[in-house]
């Protein structure tokens, strides 16, 4: 491999630019495949990468070599898959006829099983899991914005070898684990709130500073957990506090929420969920891979998950054009009424 591995990123949305544009700035060979409108934008304005701690690099357009096409595939030493988790078979084709001899893929994506999929359509590569932790948001013209912190996650794998400098000059650590289904869905866990979000319609700091909202994450953790503990998962402990332990500290009230959770706070003010961004700029969201998940290994192992269909459905319905205008108190007591039905 040449001293300066190439890097692809396949699915140049906010993530992709966000983790590409940012080892770009800081030196690595990195090439982008996208969709045509973020091509054109980014085409237009470069890259410019920031976060609620003050980071903030940019990528003139001249030095961003980005295109719609998949033909960067074929030099790649490391391809960063960061598609919406419906788009990953799409992607495991096209990577499939291009990836060369010893590259290594990292799923960079929402969901449980996207590296197995990847890995059904890759046969004999090295596909592995990874997890971004933290928020970004689009802010128009090549401007992509972290509103919240996170190290990147990823499996423990001797091919990372090569590619682990780049990350650490880019501010973007890998910290690879043995266990990263356990990670997987300590995280989900947290994801759970994405559909919330969108629902409330609120920035998620001011969402999770109202206890309404927050104890409506507690049920749909507490249900979620359920289904885990069925089905023999133990999840990662990601905080100070064990996951089991969370929905208590989310039921808090206001002031006490306040002051021990500090850190689930450190938000942005203006950070939305990805949800959020899908369902205002009329896109298929990823529910399905997030509270769809809770329910699907629930009906595996005969438990049910009344919280989180409700919460499917209630995405759908806003996919649809059905949006409602929740207050925290009111989408709380339809949860609970789902639950207490299905009890019945």
């Amino acid at each position: 491999m040449a001293s300066s591995p190439e890097i692809c990123v396949f699915g140049a949305g906010s993530i992709g630019c966000y983790v590409g544009g940012r080892l770009a700035a800081t030196g690595a060979v990195v090439r982008f495949i996208g969709r045509e409108r973020i091509v054109a934008e980014v085409r237009a304005h470069g890259l410019h990468l920031t976060d609620w701690q003050g980071a903030d690099l940019k990528v003139p357009a001249a030095d961003v070599r980005i295109d719609t096409e998949p033909e960067a595939l074929a030099t790649a030493d490391l391809v960063l898959v960061t598609v919406k988790s419906a788009a990953t078979e799409e992607a495991g084709r096209t990577l499939a006829s291009r990836l060369k001899p010893g590259a290594v893929v990292i799923s960079f994506q929402n969901g449980l099983h996207n590296a197995d999929v990847l890995r059904g359509l890759l046969p004999g590569r090295t596909v592995l899991t990874g997890m971004v932790p933290f928020n970004v948001a689009a802010q128009g013209q090549g401007h992509f914005h972290a509103g919240s912190e996170g190290t990147l996650e990823v499996a423990r794998h001797a091919g990372l070898a090569p590619f682990l400098e780049a990350f650490v000059r880019a501010g973007l650590t890998l910290k690879q684990h043995a266990d990263i289904v356990a990670v997987q869905w300590a995280k989900l866990l947290f994801n759970l709130n994405n559909a919330l979000n969108a629902l409330a319609d609120l920035p998620l700091k001011e969402e999770l500073s109202q206890r309404a909202w927050r104890r409506c994450l507690a049920l749909a953790q507490k249900e979620a957990l359920a289904v885990l503990g069925r089905a023999g998962v133990k999840p990662a402990k990601l905080t100070p506090l064990p996951p089991g332990w969370i929905p208590l500290l989310l039921g808090a009230p206001d002031a006490v929420f306040g002051v021990l959770a500090k850190k689930m706070l450190a938000i942005d003010p203006k950070a939305r969920s990805s949800m959020w961004d899908d369902l205002h700029a009329g896109r298929k969201t990823e529910v399905d891979y997030l509270n769809g998940e809770v329910v699907r290994l629930g009906q595996q192992h005969g438990v049910s998950a009344p919280v989180n269909s409700r919460l499917v459905e209630l995405i759908r319905e806003a996919e649809g054009g059905q949006r409602r205008q929740w207050t925290g108190e009111a989408l709380l007591a339809d949860l609970k009424k789902a639950e207490f039905a299905n009890r019945a």
